[in-house]
C-alpha cells in the first residue's frame, strides 16, 4: 500500500507527524513492536507481563513522516494502588493519540482481557483503530486466518470498524515496515514535532533505571512477584578521566518490597547482583555511547505497590 499522493512529484506529499500508541492486555507484544518500529531498544521487554510501567515514547523518522510510539502499561483488572495508576495512565494515553494499535498475539485465543480492553476502545470514537496481530512467527497460516477473522468479528459486535487489521512478526521483522506505512496516513499533516535523531523522550535517567530493572527481573521471574523498582540516584562523570577516556559513575538502587527478597536479588556471594551490573551495564553504555561504571544497592521499600508515598518516592 503506498502512502505516497497520487502525485507524480513524490516531495509534494504532505508531512506528517503525530502519536500512535499500542495497547493491549500485558505481554501482547507491545514493547517488542516498539523496539522493532525504532530500531533501537527504547521500552523494556520481558517474557512476563506487567513489566512496563512508563510511559516511553519510541521515535520513527521517515521522510514523509515522524510517528511518536507511546507504549503504555498493559491494562488489567488492577488489585493494587499501582495496578489502578497504571490503568489510569493508559486511559489517559488513549484520549491524547492520533492512532491506537491494539496488539493481540497470534498464537492466544481470544480472551476476557482483549473484550475487556476492545469494549473500552468501542467508546473512543474518533480516534482510529487498528489490530495489529503480533507473534506471528509463533502459528501456522490456518491459525492466524482463524484470529483474523475473530478480530475482525469482535469489531462487528461491539459496532465499530478496525482501519486495518495488520499481520506482523516483530522478532522476525515481518510486515513491521508496512505497519508504519499504515499507520502513517492517519496522522495529521504538520512538520517533525522532535529533532532528527532523537529516538525517545524519556529523560536518560529513566531509561537507564529500566534497563537496570530488565536485567534484575531476568531469572527471577517466577519467584519476585513484579515488586522490583529501581531508582538512578545521580550520574556524574568521573573527575581524573582525560577527555578521550571519559567514565560516567553511575549509583543506582534497587528497590524491593520485603527483606527476604533480597537474598534473591543478590544471590550467593553478590553473583547475582554482578551479572545485573554486567548485563545492564552493556545495555546502558550502548544508550549513552559512552564507557560507565555502575555502583548498584538493593534496598527494601515495604509493600511500596500499596503505598501512596513510597509509589510516589519510586516515581510513579
Amino acid at each position: 500500500m503506498s502512502v505516497r499522493s497520487k502525485s507524480s512529484e513524490p516531495s509534494e506529499a504532505p508531512h506528517r507527524a503525530g502519536f500512535a500508541c499500542f495497547v493491549g492486555r500485558p505481554n501482547a507484544g507491545k514493547s517488542t513492536l516498539t523496539n522493532a518500529l525504532v530500531g533501537q531498544k527504547v521500552a523494556i521487554t520481558a517474557n512476563q507481563p506487567q513489566t512496563t510501567r512508563h510511559t516511553v515514547r519510541g521515535i520513527v523518522h521517515r521522510d514523509d513522516a515522524q510517528l511518536i510510539l507511546v507504549d503504555t502499561p498493559g491494562l488489567h483488572k488492577p488489585r493494587t494502588l499501582l495496578g489502578e495508576r497504571l490503568n489510569d495512565v493508559v486511559r489517559t494515553t488513549w484520549a491524547e493519540v492520533d492512532v491506537i494499535g491494539f496488539c493481540l498475539p497470534a498464537n492466544e485465543k481470544l480472551g476476557p482481557g482483549d473484550r475487556f480492553i476492545a469494549k473500552e476502545l468501542a467508546s473512543i470514537k474518533k480516534t482510529p483503530k487498528i489490530a495489529i496481530v503480533t507473534k506471528t512467527d509463533l502459528v501456522d497460516g490456518k491459525t492466524l486466518a482463524e484470529q483474523l477473522i475473530a478480530i475482525d468479528q469482535l469489531g462487528k459486535e461491539l459496532g465499530f470498524e478496525w482501519a486495518e487489521i495488520v499481520p506482523v512478526s516483530a522478532v522476525g521483522d515481518k510486515q513491521v515496515g508496512l505497519l508504519a506505512d499504515l499507520i502513517v496516513p492517519l496522522l495529521p499533516e504538520g512538520p517533525a514535532l522532535y529533532p532528527e535523531g532523537d529516538l525517545t523522550d524519556e529523560p536518560e535517567q529513566v531509561m537507564i533505571a529500566e534497563l537496570i530493572r530488565e536485567a534484575a527481573l531476568e531469572g527471577v521471574r517466577d519467584e519476585l512477584p513484579h515488586s522490583i523498582a529501581v531508582v538512578v540516584e545521580e550520574m556524574l562523570p568521573r573527575e581524573d578521566r582525560p577527555a578521550d577516556k571519559p567514565l560516567l559513575d553511575i549509583h543506582a538502587f534497587v528497590y524491593i518490597e520485603r527483606p527476604s527478597q533480597k537474598g534473591i536479588i543478590i544471590g550467593p556471594k553478590g553473583k547475582r547482583l554482578k551479572e545485573v551490573g554486567i548485563k545492564s551495564r552493556k545495555h546502558i553504555e550502548a544508550l549513552l555511547g559512552t564507557p560507565v561504571f555502575l555502583d548498584l544497592h538493593v534496598k527494601v521499600a515495604k509493600d511500596w505497590q500499596r503505598d501512596p508515598r513510597q509509589l510516589r518516592k519510586l516515581g510513579f
